[in-house]
């Protein structure tokens, strides 16, 4: 289920599991805050009715974006301003849309990390011996297909002969007017 909410002036489409950056919002990573300005909710194609509905969410942290620089220049006139800016976020992850809560990930990730440990250490050896093979392999066809490009260039282009230059002769210094007395 999706639903778009509105907050700090903007509109955001939302599911369950998802994260969002929204301006900011009071409260501390960790706290719980629940939308209710629903604009549109819906099923896939289908559309709900979103009198009642809430959206919940969890603050993840509180951040600032990217430091915008604002320069102020008028020309000719001396003038210069050199501003910052960095505007506060707060980084929500989305709990709940209206009945539908998000799958709990913790426990598949214990589970798909007991099953792969013991796996990983087994495939990982081998693994690596394969993949040195091929490398060396590379190396050694890569200097050919570089031989081979200046031998066609040779070939397509035939060298031309540079004009000699003529060695530089020295001018006789110009005779300064004598001096009046």
């Amino acid at each position: 289920m999706f639903a778009i909410m509105r907050t700090g002036g903007k509109q955001y489409r939302v599911a369950a599991g998802d994260k969002i950056v929204v301006e900011k919002l009071a409260g501390e990573a960790g706290d719980s805050i629940t939308f209710d300005d629903i604009l549109l909710a819906g099923d896939g194609d289908d559309l709900k009715a979103t009198k009642g509905l809430t959206v919940g969410a969890e603050i993840i942290a509180q951040a600032k974006a990217d430091k915008v620089v604002v320069f102020k220049k008028r020309r000719r006139h001396n003038y210069r301003r050199k501003m910052g800016h960095r505007q506060q976020h707060t980084i929500l992850k989305i709990v709940s849309v209206g009945d539908e809560k998000a799958p709990k990930k913790e426990a598949a990730k214990t589970e798909a990390k007991a099953e792969s440990k013991p796996a990983a250490k087994v495939k990982a050896k081998p693994a690596a011996k394969a993949d040195a093979a091929p490398k060396a392999e590379a190396k050694k066809a890569a200097p050919k297909k570089a031989a081979a490009k200046p031998a066609a260039e040779k070939k397509a282009a035939p060298e031309k002969a540079a004009p000699e230059k003529k060695a530089a002769t020295k001018k006789p210094a110009a005779k300064k007017p004598a001096a009046k007395k």
